[in-house]
């Protein structure tokens, strides 16, 4: 199986994903109990075409990852209350925590097929702030969370490479 250049292989997790209600309060603490970081913070801002379940978004977030081993661990702050895959999360559980897994694919178009096919549904649509497409499917009716999938293409791969 390839591997990227950060040491994850293609189509594998490369990301925890948590949601918390104040980012640099959060990694503050993932640093001080669980040794994580240096931390790259982007934020806050409005996804560029986000789109959450079929309608446009504007919700405000920030996102802060790090690197623990191969995979990343992302922090997620949404700052106001619009309508959004994490707003649902926390309705759902009633407190911040796990939101979802990542993976890079190379092939992107083909990894969300296979998901869409098996029948899970797209909840979010993005261009991420660096510049490639990404897509959430709801995988909470078969795990605890959501599935990201990430574009991965040359320029993003090295962007990771440098965090890592």
């Amino acid at each position: 199986m390839e591997r990227y250049s950060f040491g994850a292989p293609d189509r594998s997790i490369i990301q925890f994903a948590y949601t918390v209600d104040d980012i640099q309060q959060g990694m503050r603490r993932y640093t001080e109990l669980l040794h994580i970081g240096p931390w790259f913070l982007i934020g806050p801002f409005v996804p560029a075409k986000g789109i959450y379940r079929g309608a446009v978004t504007t919700m405000n977030i920030s996102l802060a990852v790090a690197f623990a081993g191969e995979a990343m661990v992302e922090l997620i702050e949404q700052h106001d209350r619009e309508p959004s895959v994490y707003q649902e999360t926390l309705k759902a559980r009633g407190a911040h925590g796990f939101h979802h897994w990542a993976i890079g694919a190379r092939a992107f178009d083909a990894a969300v097929a296979q998901y869409k096919a098996q029948g899970y549904r797209e909840a979010f649509s993005d261009i991420s702030p660096r510049g490639v497409r990404v897509v959430y499917l709801d995988t909470s009716a078969a795990l605890p969370g959501m599935l990201e999938i990430i574009e991965m293409t040359a320029d993003v791969e090295a962007q990771y490479h440098r965090m890592y």
